[in-house]
């Protein structure tokens, strides 16, 4: 196993600025001690500080229902839309254009806009092939209701769209594009200047900015998204379950959802089967938010943005650029390579999203089981499969469409079953994601263990159980 040695963190151009996210990691992210956590595009990490705020906050008043004028009620709603307005500043969006409505998640955000956005015949939806499984499923309400819908594939080693393909797709109708502000598969950033181009075609947005926002500064001003889905635990780790969508208040006005519930509406009759939502964006809510951990994102948005937003980019960008040269050095003894990496070689229009197979001596593919266990064992987060992303996955994976198309027609029971169907080796890639606390150290740490589980060695691959899910 060949890799360069007397790497020393100072060296690395631009990550001694960022020493400042060392000095925090020590002082507020011990529970990190003794783990390499890599897998920031699943979930970012909690602070100390964040969980010692939610338990002051909760010990020191009561907090009732919102959705009444009791004292306990309107102190609950008082947080939550000190939060909506957190939320717009965090994005710099102006309050007179954007509203924020709090869902579960990114899912949930993605659901909202599907169920009610107005599709029909002589509209469209365009998706890239680069787009989280919540994004795709949008295609099922627009599909349901006579839309066409367009895919527009990723091409290349680098995983990218090009533009001229989206800009034909976007011809010939108004309708909705959806595309990731980073994948969640490759760490491409595509471009955000397609916002503009879908509105010159008359197409609204739904920029997804899941795997962006943690460590991008996303500016809505400049970037005038549609619709943006947005989940704060991965932004700054917690509270899980509440995310959000920012929507432009003339874009969410076009809506209309199929259904009501308990604090969306104005007015309502059993008996008279009517109905009037209500005037604002909680029209969009769902029932009791969960208010005892909203105001938590005011808090996390403070946080990161004491931090700053641009330190933690140049923190991702060093160590992104580290992770790829690392990975790239290990070589079996032939000079072969370890790893395949997918997606951009380099930290050029990317973000800390780096997706990789493990190649054995003779150049194949290691199943991705047996490194998801081995770095388990070793006390090593990172995430293996295709990450909810199939469309980044096939373009990696060079599945032919009609393969794909066969696959639907033949009886598969399992994914064990399907990647026997597509004759492919293995169920997905391994994905290290890096954020917020990051450091060399988890890099170092990562590439070592890959070079010497796995250089010139014959992976075990006893005791491996049947795939369940992608």
């Amino acid at each position: 196993m060949r890799i360069s040695s007397g790497f020393r963190a100072e060296l690395m151009p631009g990550y001694a600025e960022t020493r400042r996210l060392d000095e925090l990691r020590a002082a507020e992210y011990g529970h990190l001690d003794g783990h390499t956590y890599l897998d920031y595009t699943g979930s970012g990490v909690a602070a100390a500080a964040q969980i010692r705020a939610h338990a002051e906050r909760l010990a020191g008043r009561c907090y009732g229902n919102p959705h009444s004028e009791n004292p306990t009620s309107s102190a609950s709603t008082a947080l939550v839309e000190r939060a909506r307005r957190a939320v717009l500043e965090f994005f710099n969006a102006s309050p007179e254009e954007y509203a924020v409505v709090f869902t579960h998640n990114a899912t949930g955000a993605c659901r909202l806009v599907g169920e009610a956005y107005p599709f029909g015949r002589g509209r469209r939806l365009v998706l890239t092939g680069d787009n989280h499984n919540s994004v795709n499923g949008i295609r099922e309400f627009a599909k349901a209701r006579g839309a066409e819908v367009a895919h527009v594939p990723v091409r290349g080693p680098d995983l990218r769209v090009r533009e001229a393909e989206l800009a034909a797709a976007l011809r010939g109708g108004g309708g909705l594009l959806a595309f990731p502000a980073q994948s969640n598969f490759s760490g491409v950033q595509h471009p955000l200047g397609w916002v503009d181009l879908a509105h010159a075609h008359g197409c609204d947005v739904l920029l997804d900015a899941a795997a962006f926002a943690p460590a991008n500064r996303l500016d809505l001003s400049r970037v005038r998204a549609d619709f943006v889905p947005v989940s704060w635990y991965k932004v700054f780790g917690y509270p899980t379950g509440v995310g959000g969508l920012v929507a432009r208040r003339e874009a969410l006005a076009r809506l209309r959802r199929p259904w009501f519930a308990g604090g969306t509406i104005q007015a309502v009759s059993a008996l008279g089967g009517w109905h009037v939502p209500a005037p604002d964006e909680t029209a969009f809510e769902d029932g009791t938010l969960n208010f005892l951990s909203i105001p938590d994102v005011e808090f996390g948005i403070h946080w990161i943005e004491d931090i700053g937003i641009d330190l933690v980019h140049r923190r991702v960008g060093c160590l992104t650029a580290l992770l790829l040269r690392r990975l790239a050095e290990l070589r079996h003894a032939d000079g072969s390579p370890v790893i395949r990496v997918y997606g951009p070689e380099d930290g050029d229009r990317r973000g800390g999203t780096v997706s990789f197979n493990v190649l054995d001596r003779r150049g194949a593919v290691v199943d991705e089981r047996i490194v998801a266990r081995d770095t388990a064992a070793a006390g090593i987060s990172v995430r293996t499969g295709c990450f909810c992303n199939p469309g980044a996955g096939e373009a990696a994976f060079g599945i032919p469409e009609p393969a794909l198309r066969s696959a639907a027609h033949r009886r598969t029971r399992t994914l064990d079953d399907y990647l026997d169907v597509l004759g492919l080796p293995s169920g997905g890639a391994v994905r290290a994601s890096l954020g917020l606390v990051s450091n060399a150290a988890d890099v170092e740490r990562l590439a070592g263990f890959l070079g010497a589980a796995y250089a010139d060695r014959e992976p075990d691959r006893a005791g491996l159980r049947p795939r369940e899910r992608c």
